[in-house]
């Protein structure tokens, strides 16, 4: 007995004596100078602005992609040159994609059939000379919608069907001459008509700001057509498409009329913003015989700079005006150079009383000959096929090239060629028309025109989780396997088709570092990678000092939201705005014995950044496309850390960095779980709703609309990306971001899922009563738990005050 007692006090000696050594190796090692670099890196030597240094890099990175792109657009297409039948199927494919980039996807009505409009003080027909007559009209295009303006119908023997589209701030009755608005010599429906074509001239969505809100929350001083254009976007529509559908629907009736009747060409001319939806109408119908477009036609690579609403998603990467040309022929194009519209840039101007600055900067500035000669000449070569023009574009310019028109007789003459009309324009002759109806008002008629889009959008918008429901029917969670073979598709699809995909990261991480904090139970270094020519990643790493050699820890990468740096997730200062909102989270999972890494995305420099989403949308990329390359780095970086577990990295981040909560780690599986706090919500609701004070219809941030992205993906179907993967939702009961109803019924849709991955203790929510802040409570314990890290006995030294906030 007393051996026995001996040797068991032999062995605890000996236990304790290893303890010892243990203890005071951490010890030594806990109050050891740390380097003043990690270990495989080189020193980080540059000073400044880092985030504006980010954000000027990745506009290099675009400005470069953008002007590559005219190249990069061959490379989507096969012209077929050896007949009229095997060149429209040469380019089946690419009208298929530009319809769908322009949004103009909407079943219109079977049946097209042209209606008076008429009220007991004004009659339809509103105006009749000696050579035609002119009626207010409606035509159906699709639920809800309708087209409205003028038809002019000749006196004489019928040419050819024209629809003629004015720019967006004037009126049919401006091009039909009813009014003094415009020259004699300006008024090309008017000539049209006089020459024998049936003329129909549809009203487009104006640049008027009158109905841009809700009065019982905001007006704003966003256009109607960008108004629209935000309600479409994302929804995969657009207002372009919205207004090539209603020509389109009006080139429906007339083929009817050719059934029925004689058969005649069809044409479409116009002018400005008119122009863009006649060439882009004549790009998609074929039966369009001949175009003329005037004080439009350019190079699109300064897309950004105009108005949002001619942003188009993945444009420049297939089609500019020369590709869509090419898509008309070989049927007849007339480029006409005349002065085009000048609108500037709403966003720089005062707001109206009791109107909301929220238009997004934009502004048209006319062509120069130089620019668009070069692009018809483009068009033209694109058209040529072993060295001999098989079409042309023809260009029509005044004398010397200046400006001419719109509608000059020149433009007008090879329009007439190109239907093989004979006919010319003569008004010397012609009675000037004058409108019959008194004090005529067309405010009511745009009020209905705008009126029909958003109820149309917002249609849309009750339809989307069944729409959603319907795209995601392939996705099977009979088991975790299935569920992630047959969900890799919608992965490709998120990736490619609504963020936008780059290349994975080029360059190699060229590590460099530098010491930037030394407390006593961790150490932080700023970090910076390269990731691209002109793309670096950049952030802070926190590392425990109690690591044991061969040691391998978890990691939360802590991600800053709108507007932050990593220094807002790592400081201590309660005084600071930072800290209020973010309560040095990085410090405090620290402190817990995680590895912490807290990494700069550019959303930061409010218009400088949201520019950046303006100049990759063209592109088919995003800022996010970005992001996500920055993470890749990053991910590969921290998993060759010798004392980081790359099995074992999280992801936890506030606000924007919320919703990169939800977008990062479903694209990049490495992270192994993800919290999403104040942020997750009913998105597409939060984006268009037109009854909600914090919905980004309101706000200048339009970086946050995504084309089609309701259709597809909401904050579940993200969510959904991420699973089997433990996920958490962290939201305060005052966070203005979304009311706590729409977070709670989006996430019910998560944990069913999860329920049916036989999962459901992956799928966390936490209220707390707070607000748009780190609640660091439930939040902590869900990463020590999937992140397989023992919790601290002591809480947080940290207390902090709540406070409600709708960023």
């Amino acid at each position: 007995m007393r051996a026995k007692i001996c040797l068991v006090n032999s062995r605890s000696r000996a236990t304790c004596m290893i303890a010892c050594v243990v203890v005071a190796l951490t010890f030594k090692f806990a109050n050891a100078e740390s380097p003043a670099t990690l270990t495989d890196s080189k020193r980080l030597n540059v000073d400044g602005d880092l985030s504006a240094l980010m954000v000027e890099g990745i506009d290099r990175a675009l400005i470069r992609m953008t002007r590559q792109s005219v190249a990069g657009r061959a490379q989507f297409w096969n012209r077929d040159h050896s007949s009229a039948s095997a060149y429209e199927e040469s380019v089946k494919r690419n009208r298929q994609r530009f319809r769908a980039v322009i949004g103009a996807i909407d079943d219109r009505v079977d049946s097209v059939s042209m209606e008076l409009v008429a009220t007991t003080d004004a009659p339809a027909l509103v105006c009749e000379t000696d050579r035609f007559r002119a009626s207010a009209v409606r035509w159906p295009v699709f639920e809800g919608v309708w087209g409205e303006g003028l038809l002019l119908e000749p006196k004489g023997k019928l040419v050819a069907r024209v629809v003629a589209i004015p720019d967006a701030d004037q009126i049919p009755e401006s091009i039909a001459g009813l009014n003094s608005d415009l020259p004699v010599s300006s008024q090309f429906a008017r000539h049209l008509a006089e020459a024998g074509c049936e003329v129909l001239i549809p009203t487009l969505i104006n640049r008027d700001v009158t109905w841009s809100g809700n009065p019982s929350i905001f007006m704003t001083n966003q256009t109607h057509r960008e108004w629209i254009y935000r309600q479409g976007w994302e929804m995969g529509r657009h207002v372009i498409g919205y207004e090539v559908q209603k020509v389109v629907a009006a080139v429906d009736w007339f083929a009817i009329k050719n059934q029925h009747g004689p058969q005649l060409e069809v044409g479409i001319v116009g002018y400005g913003e008119g122009g863009l939806i006649a060439l882009y109408s004549a790009a998609l119908d074929t039966r369009i015989r001949a175009t003329l477009v005037s004080g439009y036609f350019d190079s699109r690579q300064q897309l950004w700079q105009a108005p949002i609403y001619h942003n188009v998603f993945g444009l420049l990467r297939e089609f500019g005006d020369a590709e869509i040309a090419s898509l008309v022929a070989p049927r007849t194009l007339i480029v006409e150079h005349s002065h085009g519209p000048r609108v500037a840039d709403r966003s720089m101007q005062p707001a109206a009383k009791n109107r909301r600055l929220a238009a997004a900067p934009g502004e048209l500035v006319p062509a120069t000959i130089q620019s668009v000669r070069a692009e018809v000449e483009r068009a033209n070569q694109l058209l040529s096929a072993n060295g001999r023009r098989v079409v042309k574009v023809e260009l029509v310019t005044g004398d010397d090239g200046t400006t001419t028109g719109p509608g000059s007789a020149a433009s007008l003459a090879a329009f007439f060629s190109g239907m093989n009309v004979n006919t010319t324009t003569n008004t010397e002759n012609g009675q000037q028309p004058s409108d019959r109806r008194k004090e005529f008002d067309p405010t009511p008629r745009q009020k209905r025109q705008v009126e029909q889009l958003v109820n149309h959008s917002q249609r849309l918008l009750r339809r989307a989780e069944q729409v959603r429901a319907g795209f995601w029917k392939d996705a099977d969670s009979s088991s975790n396997d299935k569920w992630r073979q047959s969900t890799e598709k919608y992965r490709r699809h998120l990736w490619k088709e609504i963020v936008g995909r780059l290349p994975d990261p080029s360059l190699p991480p060229n590590v460099r570092t530098r010491k930037i904090f030394d407390r006593p139970t961790w150490v932080g270094y700023e970090v910076m990678l390269d990731v691209w020519p002109d793309v670096f990643a950049w952030g802070y790493l926190l590392v425990p000092k109690n690591i044991k050699t061969g040691e391998r820890r978890p990691v939360v990468v802590c991600q800053h939201g709108l507007e932050g740096l990593p220094n807002s997730v790592v400081t201590e200062d309660t005084k600071s705005r930072g800290h209020r909102a973010y309560r040095a989270y990085a410090v405090q999972l620290a402190e817990r014995g995680f590895v912490t890494y807290a990494p700069h995305n550019p959303y930061r420099g409010e218009t400088k950044f949201r520019q950046l989403q303006r100049k990759a949308n063209p592109l088919k990329l995003s800022l996010y496309s970005f992001i996500l390359g920055q993470h890749q780095q990053t991910l590969k970086w921290l998993s060759s850390l010798p004392f980081v577990d790359h099995d074992r990295i999280g992801f936890y981040g506030l606000s924007y960095g919320g919703l990169s909560a939800l977008r990062i780690p479903a694209l990049l599986e490495q992270y192994s779980c993800s919290i999403c706090s104040a942020c997750f919500n009913d998105w597409t609701r939060k984006i268009m709703a037109l009854d909600f004070r914090s919905a980004y219809m309101f706000t200048r941030e339009y970086e946050h609309f995504t084309f089609n992205l309701g259709s597809t993906f909401n904050h579940a179907e993200h969510a959904y990306l991420i699973a089997p993967r433990p996920f958490m939702v962290e939201r305060g009961h005052r966070d203005g971001v979304a009311p706590d109803e729409w977070v709670a019924y989006e996430f019910a849709k998560v944990r069913r899922k999860y329920s049916e991955l036989k999962v459901p203790g992956r799928a966390e929510i936490e209220f707390f009563d707070g607000g748009h802040v780190i609640n660091g409570q439930a939040s902590f314990r869900f990463l020590h738990r999937h992140l397989n890290w023992p919790q601290p006995k002591q809480s947080s030294r940290f207390q902090f005050r709540t406070k409600a906030s709708g960023k």
